[in-house]
């Protein structure tokens, strides 16, 4: 079956600054990797509009109303946090983006797919419920989980993370509920200074495995090999989320590790194999973090190349 393409022109808009790491041109870059024949037969989706009792599902209303608030003028920023930024642009783009993760749980939820990927800026898996942070000001995967839940009942929802960083918006929303599960492989030490091994949720439903700076494949593949792929299967999910963050390539600039294309590409068949195995096939991926250019658009684009034989 096909793997659905999700993304939205307001992602452009959301205007970081010429120096910020998290910038336009990273979506710029992935459209033009998925422009190429390879995918011309793919299903396309504009992201629709998050609802606020979507959002609420995650953030508490007073947060959704205050992120919401911030509009500044043409030209202008206004800093959220120390590494987070919002534009004019920023509040529709983070509402698009939460809905992606929605369209692609309704997509697989009802069999339309059996996969998606979602293009969005900005990216959300260090937004906790009620603190933006990391970039990230609502948490997306988050929202998609409650989604599929309230939506379609799913009873068991995995979120895996093989960004660089450590989501731990996404752990705080996942560690007191057993009907959720979170893993992540992640550099440490390395902002936000979280995840550790000894991080287990309410339920032994948080795996976290910290890799030390200069970790190549071989090590990324056994943690998610030995520790995190087989509590994911223990867990049978009903749905697997994944938190695509590709700044654990070893050009990334951001982090340390020393990750290939090719081990992205792996992960990623030992996703879809488990899937197949425990939720029907589905499995909605959200782009997180990645920012050099070219290793961007090339592992995302041979990561969609790998969902497209689901």
């Amino acid at each position: 079956m096909a793997t659905l393409l999700i993304s939205h022109p307001s992602f452009l808009e959301h205007d970081t600054g010429p120096y910020h790491p998290e910038r336009p041109d990273r979506l710029r870059a992935i459209a033009a990797a998925l422009d190429d024949a390879d995918f011309a037969g793919q299903p396309r989706l504009q992201a629709p509009v998050a609802s606020r009792e979507e959002l609420t599902r995650v953030h508490p209303d007073d947060y959704v109303e205050a992120i919401l608030r911030i509009r500044p003028g043409p030209g202008e920023r206004v800093q959220v946090d120390g590494d987070t930024v919002m534009s004019g642009g920023s509040a529709q783009a983070v509402l698009h983006a939460a809905g992606a993760a929605i369209a692609g749980v309704d997509a697989v939820m009802t069999g339309r797919v059996r996969t998606a990927f979602a293009a969005v800026r900005p990216p959300g898996h260090h937004a906790s419920p009620d603190v933006p942070g990391g970039f990230c000001l609502f948490n997306s995967v988050a929202i998609g989980a409650r989604h599929a839940q309230a939506r379609y009942g799913a009873e068991r929802v995995a979120i895996v993370d093989f960004d660089v960083h450590h989501g731990q918006g996404t752990q705080a929303v996942v560690e007191p509920d057993p009907s959720l599960f979170y893993a992540s492989s992640h550099q440490y030490p390395l902002y936000p200074g979280t995840g550790f091994a000894s991080e287990t949720g309410i339920a032994n439903n948080v795996v976290n495995v910290p890799l030390s700076p200069g970790s190549g494949g071989s090590l990324f593949r056994a943690a998610w090999h030995d520790r995190i792929l087989p509590a994911l299967d223990r867990f049978s999910p009903d749905l697997v989320i994944v938190s695509a963050g590709f700044d654990a390539h070893a050009a990334d600039p951001l982090a340390q590790l020393e990750v290939e294309t090719e081990d992205f590409v792996w992960l990623t068949e030992e996703l879809l194999a488990l899937a197949d195995r425990r939720a029907g096939g589905r499995l909605v991926s959200m782009l997180e973090g990645g920012y050099d250019l070219e290793a961007l658009a090339e592992s995302v684009s041979t990561h969609v190349r790998t969902l497209m034989k689901a």
